[in-house]
């Protein structure tokens, strides 16, 4: 599947613009939905899910004044201080839209776990999509596909992973992760 600049979505163009500035400050990757959506897969969403690395109040307070003065607002608040103590420190994501519009959103947690420390480390920014940006790995993208979120629309999504990579994916790995999921967000 090779995807054409003229190919570029509103999703896509958001998507760059948004992590040009989150990787200036800290390492992140893109997971969720708008993995299968890049890489082709027709269904709706109105958000992406963005994890970035756990940073300090104080570098995330540059990172969201940048967020701003780049043409970004948080939903919850215009203060990154409020962001970072009352959501982010909590473990709650907060959501980020261009200034005067409610879509397209992304969605911004902290890493909270090992889990997500090992999707940021294995991230990957893959060439299929056209897109210059990190993605969680697509074999971790499938496990909590199947393993952790299991809605129709996921499993539709882990399936159509499945069908692009099919030449690529380690179903081991897969299984590690999926193991790693059991222990570590079920316990």
């Amino acid at each position: 599947m090779d995807r054409k600049v003229s190919d570029r979505t509103l999703l896509d163009e958001f998507a760059e613009d948004f992590a040009g500035v989150v990787e200036r400050f800290c390492k992140y990757i893109i997971v969720s939905g708008f993995v299968a959506i890049a890489h082709g897969r027709t269904r709706g969403t109105e958000d992406i899910d963005m994890i970035i690395e756990h940073i300090s109040r104080d570098k995330f307070v540059k990172l969201h004044d940048s967020l701003v003065v780049e043409g970004f607002e948080c939903h919850q608040s215009a203060q990154g201080g409020v962001v970072y103590d009352n959501y982010l420190a909590r473990g709650t994501s907060v959501r980020y839209v261009r200034k005067g519009n409610f879509i397209p959103e992304m969605e911004l947690k902290l890493a909270k776990d090992e889990l997500d420390n090992y999707q940021i480390l294995t991230r990957k920014k893959m060439l299929l999509t056209g897109l210059d940006v990190w993605f969680s790995s697509v074999e971790m993208n499938i496990a909590f596909k199947e393993e952790y979120l299991k809605s129709e629309k996921d499993m539709e999504d882990a399936r159509y992973l499945r069908i692009v990579y099919k030449d690529e994916i380690s179903e081991k790995e897969i299984n590690k992760i999926k193991g790693d999921i059991r222990r570590i967000r079920f316990e």
